[in-house]
């Protein structure tokens, strides 16, 4: 697969490693600005090398690079809650990486509720809500070992 992002040097979990630089991340979130039209937020690298970083385990890291795209959509739009969504997944596979499962189930909890009423869409932001909702499923099971 090729990757659109460099990984970062390492994954920051607060109180077990060393924060990222000031700035670190600030050309990928450049690329999410007000004004965008829907469509150039969802191909815009802020939120594909989120992805890239929530797959490859760096959590911090995807939430940080997807919240100017979130806070670019358009207001109570479909788009914006499936991106707040997918910044709460993020935020529980964190919480579950610091040892801490209830807040992981929390957010899970919180990511349930914000895809509750995007079940019938198809694709949103270029993701299936399917998709995503199995993620929560997968994560709720490693809660439960």
């Amino acid at each position: 697969m090729t990757t659109r992002c460099a990984l970062p040097p390492h994954a920051y979990v607060p109180g077990q490693t060393a924060r990222h630089p000031e700035g670190l991340f600030d050309t990928i979130r450049d690329t999410a600005r007000p004004g965008m039209t829907v469509e150039a937020l969802g191909r815009c690298d802020a939120w594909l090398c989120g992805w890239e970083f929530l797959d490859a385990g760096f959590f911090w890291e995807a939430h940080e690079v997807w919240e100017p795209v979130w806070m670019a959509l358009p207001p109570n739009s479909t788009e914006r809650r499936f991106s707040q969504a997918a910044i709460q997944l993020a935020n529980a596979e964190l919480k579950l990486r610091m040892e801490r499962p209830k807040a992981a189930l929390r957010l899970c909890d919180l990511v349930e509720e914000q895809l509750s009423g995007l079940r019938l869409q198809r694709c949103v932001l270029g993701i299936e809500p399917a998709e995503l909702a199995e993620r929560v499923v997968a994560l709720r099971k490693r809660i439960s070992r």
